[in-house]
């Protein structure tokens, strides 16, 4: 795991082309403690060994089926969909082992991301691993790298010199090929050596969703409760023609029971 140093950094954003409703600003003040985090998201060779050890079964397994992007879908297209969102389609038999439904699977996908993984499917992954999951704190502090302030874990600019750094979709959404997950040590690190922490999937943190923030806060863990559990850094479906949630400080949720082709998980804990 990579050690975080803590100390106090500016969380949040005023982005002009950000989400005030999401609760990206105001840009507060957070004093947190030292903290480890994992340099990369889970993957499935390391899922693989914790469902092996223990026998889980996740709970896209357990219900049958979960979300796919319509596109990759190999079969088993439900009704089921998402309102506003139609390149969504729920996809019987769509787990981690078969993250585009009956057919596909992770044989060649060994050092990508886990997905179809709930909050509750990674909590229990990080508790047989001895970690937890981050706090949003702990994550976007750990994300930006050491900088200040910066729009993306490496600067301001999205592709300075014409190089790519995240994986983000490619030319007009959703029409476009779509290529999905890379392995979860693609591009170049952070500041503090972790990779992929925008783009990819999205990351599950510990914290419930809330949207009011005090002006300074010290090691804060969200609110008490909740409908949503936060999930941070975007994934390989965003584009700014309809979603840039690819910003350090962009934010969104999720119920902790939903699992999708889009979203995986690192893990932290206290030095």
């Amino acid at each position: 795991m990579v050690r975080v140093p803590g100390g106090t950094f500016r969380m949040g954003g005023d982005d002009p082309d950000g989400h005030p409703a999401d609760g990206e600003g105001p840009v507060r003040e957070v004093r947190l403690r030292p903290f480890l985090i994992d340099p990369a998201c889970v993957t499935n060779a390391q899922f693989a060994r914790f469902v092996k050890e223990t026998g889980y079964v996740t709970q896209a397994e357990q219900i049958g089926w979960s979300f796919v992007f319509r596109r990759f879908a190999t079969g088993g297209v439900m009704d089921a969909g998402v309102p506003g969102a139609p390149w969504w389609a729920g996809v019987a038999g769509a787990t981690w082992r078969s993250p585009e439904g009956p057919g596909s699977s992770v044989g060649d996908r060994q050092n990508h991301p886990v997905v179809h993984v709930s909050w509750h499917d990674a909590a229990a992954y990080a508790a047989w691993a001895g970690k937890r999951l981050p706090t949003e704190a702990e994550w976007e502090m750990a994300a930006r790298g050491g900088l200040e302030r910066a729009r993306y874990p490496w600067g301001d600019q999205l592709a300075p010199n014409g190089r790519r750094r995240c994986n983000i979709w490619q030319g007009p959404f959703p029409t476009a090929p779509g290529k999905g997950t890379v392995p979860v040590k693609s591009f170049q690190p952070n500041g503090y050596g972790l990779y992929n922490v925008v783009g990819n999937v999205w990351e599950w943190t510990a914290d419930w969703w809330g949207t009011t923030w005090e002006p300074y806060a010290e090691d804060p863990a969200g609110p008490a409760e909740g409908a949503g559990k936060v999930m941070r850094g975007g994934s390989y479906l965003c584009h700014d023609s309809y979603c840039n949630r690819y910003r350090v400080a962009a934010r969104t949720s999720n119920t902790p029971d939903s699992a999708s082709g889009h979203t995986g998980f690192r893990c932290a804990a206290i030095p």
